[in-house]
């Protein structure tokens, strides 16, 4: 007997398609006697929800706008042993759901998705910005970062057991939640099979926005490896930095021949700590907004005496550089000659902005602690 199918569809001002998707569902479980039932997580303002009502779909209202606050809000009403999710623009052909749940069915995959790379883009379907570039880079960068082989991370037609999406923790309410379902899927070693689908013309404007939706992927991946992209590019940028200074200041007078690649080196340490303090920031986000797990070497940085220990040294740093440049200008006002001491300005300069990036970094990474501290997460101490 083939288990009960949850047809989930975000729905957001989709009077003139979401009828046709709704047919297309009825006819593909009715040619192969699938039961099933029909969500639309419904945020519009037009006649979308009516419409669905009367082709026999249960509408929910999610709390929050959003195409992941859409499906986070269906999930829970879903009593299918198997859930479907696809768009309500009729872009998506609804009458393959056969064809898609089949390899849970038998066994064979946790997740089934339904890939327009491997199949076919119709003309008009997609602009050639997001098929060409977008789509392909923002594959290639989630497969790169978590090891996995998808072919298309943001086709929205996808079949999951009830079972493997039980262990999946999910929680962006954006479009990123496309990039998070199969991220938390390669993380948790689920079997993931694709097949390939049409993709057709959109009846209506799109809704996406290209730059805004993209940077929304961009900055889930960075959230959760800011290792990778961040803290190690920004140790090889400050070592850099700290050898170039290095050998300018042993090897020739500073202010007379090695100013602007003592200068130089001095920049590439500035911008690989700031890397490397983004890096800790985003950490610390993903760790207590629980996208990401903490680990034991973050976990001793999180502790509050690890935090108030960055603290003093930030403090440290900036005094070392108000009393550098208190010695500078003492020398200024008591010298009658020339003032040979840029090198130690520079120095000065740098230690003040170290300590504040210290500081703040720590105040910022304890006000997100707050959080924790209020839900008892296990690795304050």
């Amino acid at each position: 007997m083939t288990p009960l199918v949850s047809i989930i569809i975000p729905a957001l001002n989709e009077e003139d398609t979401i009828g046709s998707c709704l047919e297309k569902v009825k006819a593909g479980c009715l040619k192969k006697n699938i039961s099933y039932e029909i969500i639309v997580a419904d945020s519009s303002t037009d006649a979308t929800p009516e419409i669905a009502r009367e082709h026999g779909a249960r509408v929910i209202k999610p709390k929050k706008r959003g195409y992941g606050n859409a499906y986070l809000s269906a999930f829970s009403h879903a009593h299918g042993e198997i859930i479907v999710i696809g768009d309500a623009d009729d872009t998506y052909d609804f009458s393959i759901i056969p064809e898609l749940i089949q390899p849970i069915i038998r066994g064979k995959a946790d997740l089934v998705i339904g890939s327009r790379l491997k199949g076919e883009i119709l003309p008009n379907s997609m602009p050639w910005l997001h098929q060409y570039i977008g789509n392909p880079l923002l594959t290639r960068l989630l497969n790169f970062t978590f090891h996995s082989r998808f072919s298309d991370t943001h086709s929205g037609m996808r079949a999951i057991s009830k079972e493997a999406l039980g262990r999946l923790q999910l929680h962006t309410g954006g479009m990123e939640f496309a990039s998070e379902m199969l991220i938390e899927a390669a993380r948790k070693g689920l079997v993931v099979e694709e097949i390939p689908i049409i993709y057709y013309p959109r009846k209506s404007p799109s809704k996406l926005h290209s730059f805004a939706d993209g940077w929304r992927h961009i900055r889930f991946i960075l959230l959760l490896r800011p290792l990778r992209f961040l803290i190690v590019p920004g140790l090889v940028f400050i070592i850099t930095g700290l050898l170039l200074m290095g050998v300018v200041s042993f090897s020739r007078t500073v202010e007379l021949q090695g100013l602007h690649s003592f200068i130089l080196g001095d920049i590439f340490m500035l911008g690989g700590l700031q890397f490397l303090f983004s890096g800790l920031v985003m950490k610390s986000y993903s760790v207590t907004h629980r996208l990401d797990d903490c680990g034991p070497w973050f976990s001793r940085i999180l502790k509050y005496h690890s935090l108030e220990k960055i603290l003093v040294i930030g403090f440290i740093f900036m005094a070392a550089g108000f009393l550098s440049g208190l010695y500078i200008l003492v020398n200024y006002v008591t010298t009658t000659g020339p003032l040979m001491q840029i090198t130690n300005a520079v120095l000065s300069l740098t230690s003040v902005i170290i300590g504040l990036q210290l500081i703040f970094t720590a105040l910022h990474v304890s006000m997100m602690l707050l959080r924790c501290e209020r839900e008892g997460c296990g690795f304050l101490g």
